[in-house]
């Protein structure tokens, strides 16, 4: 208890607030920084915008994102970046994906498993390599068969690559793995515990692959390769071979002559060659057989 005119000991300033006080609720953002509130409202402003997306400003929102993105993106990546949903993101893809088509222009949009991206189309590759003053990256005979084993026979051992090869793998394993084309799988459950390999993104990335199931099987390889035949015998020029072309050919003929009598000319002289080695022989061995040694005559 005070008396008058003693001065009251100063009070907590939460005590001297009115209950009125005690009860405000901050608002919203009150305690966030500046940048989470930015954040903050420019999330509400994209998904305030998503509600009224048209799918032509869909398939522009995600051009632009796939031009500026460093690495594949995926529809995630792409529905948190635009709020956008994924029916609608389906649709963009689309769309640009055949604006983008192969032959079309100097870009294409490439699918990779679920992750896409914007690459130069291949016929420009080398125009666009000399501009940047860049090398292609190149793998050596070693490493091409090593990564094709892996790619066809994953998860694999190193002994099992070096049984296939024939050769030790460990200079090129490390190479691949340097390069992140392949990774370290585990251990197989085995004596030894040996390393188990097996392909990466990295990997189908750089041979557009969308998974291992597009990798070309034997039959596929076989039929390449005709193809491929047949378009070098169609662009080189080749010699009259077949019938039709022999007969055809004016020269042929006079050609099939000469080559006949060279060939009879040729093998009359290997005869002889052959006739007078014998003729050496024999004489060379009447010369170093020693004579014959007389039986001595016989008691009788």
């Amino acid at each position: 208890m005070t008396t008058e005119g003693e001065k009251q000991p100063d009070l907590p300033i939460s005590e001297l607030a009115s209950p009125e006080a005690e009860t405000a609720v901050e608002p919203p953002g009150a305690g966030e920084e500046p940048g989470e509130e930015a954040a903050r409202t420019e999330l509400q402003q994209l998904k305030e915008a998503a509600r009224f997306a048209t799918p032509e400003r869909a398939a522009m929102v995600v051009e632009a994102l796939l031009f500026a993105a460093e690495k594949p993106v995926d529809l995630a990546t792409l529905g948190e970046a635009t709020q956008f949903s994924r029916e609608l993101l389906e649709g963009a893809l689309a769309s640009l994906q055949s604006a983008y088509a192969a032959g079309s222009r100097g870009v294409i949009l490439v699918d990779l498993g679920g992750r896409w991206q914007l690459r130069t189309e291949p016929q420009a590759g080398l125009y666009v390599r000399r501009l940047l003053q860049v090398k292609p990256l190149r793998l050596t005979r070693a490493a091409l068969e090593t990564l094709a084993i892996i790619a066809y026979r994953q998860p694999i051992p190193r002994p099992e690559m070096e049984d296939l090869r024939g050769v030790d793998c460990g200079a090129v394993t490390k190479a691949l793995l340097e390069r992140k084309l392949i990774r370290i799988l585990g251990k197989k459950d085995e004596p030894g515990r040996p390393l188990i390999f097996g392909t990466t993104k990295e990997f189908l990335e750089l041979f557009n692959l969308r998974d291992l199931t597009q990798l070309p099987t034997l039959r596929e390889f076989q039929e390449l390769s005709e193809e491929s035949r047949k378009i070098v015998e169609d662009e080189a020029p080749r010699p009259a071979t077949g019938l039709a072309d022999l007969a055809q050919d004016p020269a042929a003929e006079e050609r099939m002559i000469e080559s006949t009598a060279e060939s009879e000319s040729a093998l009359e002289q290997l005869e002889n060659a052959i006739e007078r080695a014998d003729e050496s022989s024999k004489s060379t061995a009447s010369v170093l057989a020693p004579p014959p040694v007389p039986e001595p005559p016989k008691a009788e």
